[in-house]
């Protein structure tokens, strides 16, 4: 089966993900994606309903979250997003090479992969 990357809806811009697997399991659904980030590209600023866990498998990833401070996800490093509005947060690549994540979405069965916020207060007019 060919699988075609999609580009991300707006907010988003240089994004492109494919879904490698996805499957149900008692009230949750599991997606495992695989998502690049071209240099400048940016997911926009969003939260989960669900847990995920990212691995960075190529670039760097620039990941603050609410309070702007700056958090930076290198190659072959495993992190986990918490979930919920509490826990809005951007993925950008400022570097020059494309990032590559693989993200497995563990979220209440029927729930968005992610959903759009405002920036916060301090992200603006930077």
């Amino acid at each position: 089966m060919r699988r075609e990357y999609q580009v991300n809806a707006a907010p988003a811009q240089g994004t492109a993900s494919r879904v490698l697997f996805r499957f149900a399991l008692g009230g949750r659904e599991f997606v495992l994606r695989q998502t690049i980030i071209e240099p400048g590209g940016s997911s926009g600023w969003h939260y989960h309903d669900g847990t995920l866990l990212v691995v960075v498998t190529r670039g760097t990833l620039d990941h603050p979250g609410a309070d702007c401070a700056p958090v930076v996800y290198r190659r072959g490093r495993v992190f986990r997003e918490p979930s919920g509005p509490s826990y809005p947060h951007v993925a950008r690549n400022r570097g020059s090479v494309p990032v590559h994540l693989c993200v497995l979405y563990v979220n209440p069965l029927g729930s968005p992969l992610s959903r759009s916020v405002p920036a916060p207060e301090c992200e603006k007019g930077r």
